[in-house]
């Protein structure tokens, strides 16, 4: 095994955690509910349940996104509201 194939250390790992931040983190997070919830939204895999408790995860999340994502995340929170109210009147 060649050295740039190596495992991380546990020190190299601690190294690159303090490199990120929170706030990116969040984002992401975010974003992956986001996606999620409109997964579970779409007509052929349609689970209500599953598409209201990421966008409530994402609602929680809202407060503490960065303020320069933050009004992004709003509208995306919006429109999967819209999208979940629709579904749920088609069920």
């Amino acid at each position: 095994m060649s050295e740039s194939q190596a495992e991380p250390t546990a020190q190299e790992v601690v190294e690159e955690l303090r490199k990120i931040k929170v706030g990116d983190v969040l984002v992401s997070s975010a974003s992956m509910f986001a996606s999620l919830a409109y997964g579970k939204l779409a007509p052929d895999l349609r689970d209500l349940e599953e598409a209201r408790l990421a966008i409530d995860a994402l609602r929680a999340l809202l407060p503490l996104i960065p303020e320069e994502h933050r009004r992004d995340i709003q509208e995306v929170v919006t429109n999967l509201q819209l999208a979940y109210a629709d579904a749920a009147k088609g069920a």
